[in-house]
């Protein structure tokens, strides 16, 4: 039944009066999502106590464990590691020996065989072998930090995939809370549509808000599974069959200032360290190109016998840069030089800026949900009992309760994604920072007491 504007002003006493004895006792959001909760969760996923329960820094560790792509990483520092025993290698002296027979063309001379024999030891240029070895070791730094990027990025992965779990199945718990507010609404449709106090076109409409409630739930507890297995398949398929996921959206660690973080990215960036340890092994390259003029000395004693006398001779032997000056080499190195170097400063200046956007990103998404939370969402819920209450007894229509009805899913859905932001944000800045070290793998503790929301993996 619908009112006309010129009777609302002596309906308004009514509709506080409804409001206030819905508000007793009436169906209240929180109930109906645990109704809901009640009705969509399966017999299997009920009795929690034999499922696994794994937190976020267990989970980490776990992946970091078994990733293929960081021990393919850390398998090339070993790699690295073993290029530093190359380069501080000796030559191997040359060992020579020759033999022939000597024929009499004199009388007086004694035909017989001939030996000959030569060691040859080359002492390279000291300068040519610190700057290799230089080298070399800066390479092993590089690649420890080229391990570091991967297992930072790991981590930050790994939480992303986890927080993005835990919204899409929040966000199936809002529409399950969704589906059951509209089914107790469509069951009151249909008893005003039997008795013909309302339209049929109502019964349509509220079947129709269900069948899309139910869409949202499996398209959220779909994409809650897809990132699930996105967890296992980072892990290389080493997490239980069924396992839960005990974190939170409403996760707030403790961050440092906007000053404390630029200098921590500054300095623990592996980013950075890994483009400063290419400029240290350029370096060694630069000082390796100028000391190879001079590659070193050759020694050579050599003994040649014949029937008549035997002959010693001791010779040193020394390449002169006459036709080669290393110029080229040298030139390469210094043009890579100046090359790493831009690189250094340009992801430096690039770096200050990403943290400063990350950080503005954070309070954005903290103003969001404070007020979101605080005020958006009450505001909603009140108009939805209004609405709700007005219908129960005719004065208002089933598309005024279905409108109210999205906009408290529409501002809850704000409020998830809110939450989901700002954790992108945070992860985002500990990336930036280099906070992804082994003492910071402790899981962040929730900013409420409230039982935190979890995720589960079913077979």
């Amino acid at each position: 039944m619908h009112v006309s504007d010129s009777s609302l002003p002596r309906r308004l006493p009514r509709l506080v009066l409804l409001t206030a004895a819905l508000a007793l006792g009436g169906v209240t959001p929180s109930l109906v999502q645990a109704q809901a909760q009640a009705q969509t969760t399966p017999p299997s996923t009920q009795r929690t106590d034999e499922i696994p329960v794994m937190g976020l820094e267990q989970l980490t560790r776990l992946v970091l464990q078994h990733n293929p792509e960081l021990l393919a990483a850390l398998q090339a520092r070993q790699t690295a590691a073993a290029g530093v025993t190359s380069a501080g290698a000796l030559p191997n002296p040359r060992l020579e020996v020759s033999g022939g027979h000597n024929s009499a063309r004199l009388p007086s001379a004694n035909p017989g065989q001939v030996q000959t024999w030569a060691v040859s030891q080359l002492i390279e240029n000291p300068a040519l072998r610190s700057a290799r070895q230089d080298a070399a070791r800066a390479g092993v730094r590089g690649s420890a930090e080229q391990a570091e990027i991967t297992r930072q990025a790991l981590i930050a992965q790994v939480q992303l995939r986890a927080y993005e779990a835990l919204l899409r199945q929040a966000e199936a718990a809002s529409a399950s809370e969704s589906l059951a507010l509209l089914e107790q609404v469509r069951e009151r449709v249909r008893l005003r549509v039997d008795s013909g106090e309302a339209p049929r076109y109502e019964i349509i409409k509220a079947d129709a808000e269900i069948i899309n409630a139910r869409q949202r739930q499996h398209s959220a507890a779909l994409q809650a599974e897809q990132a699930l297995l996105s967890l296992n398949r980072l892990a290389a398929g080493q997490l239980p069959e069924r396992w839960r996921l005990q974190a939170s959206l409403d996760d707030a660690p403790a961050l440092p200032g906007l000053g404390a973080l630029r200098a921590q990215a500054d300095e623990r960036n592996p980013e950075l360290r890994a483009l400063q340890a290419e400029i240290q092994r350029a370096q060694a390259r630069l000082a390796e190109a100028r000391a190879g003029r001079w590659p070193g000395l050759e020694l050579r004693y050599s003994q040649t016998r014949d029937p008549e006398i035997r002959q010693n001779q001791l010779g040193v032997s020394v390449q002169i840069p006459l036709l080669d000056t290393r110029s080229g080499p040298r030139a390469e190195a210094e043009s890579e030089l100046l090359r790493l170097q831009g690189r250094l400063d340009g992801r430096r200046a690039e770096l200050g800026q990403q943290v400063l956007l990350a950080w503005k990103s954070l309070e954005l998404a903290r103003g969001r949900t404070e007020a979101l939370s605080q005020g958006a969402v009450r505001e909603a819920e009140a108009a939805l009992r209004v609405a709700q209450a007005a219908y129960r007894y005719g004065e208002r229509g089933i598309l005024d309760v279905l409108d109210a009805q999205r906009v408290l899913r529409s501002v809850r859905a704000d409020l998830l994604d809110a939450r989901y932001q700002q954790q992108v944000a945070r992860i985002e800045l500990e990336l930036l920072a280099g906070r992804h070290g082994e003492a910071e793998l402790l899981a962040p503790t929730p900013a409420t007491p409230a039982a935190p929301a979890s995720a589960t993996q079913q077979p």
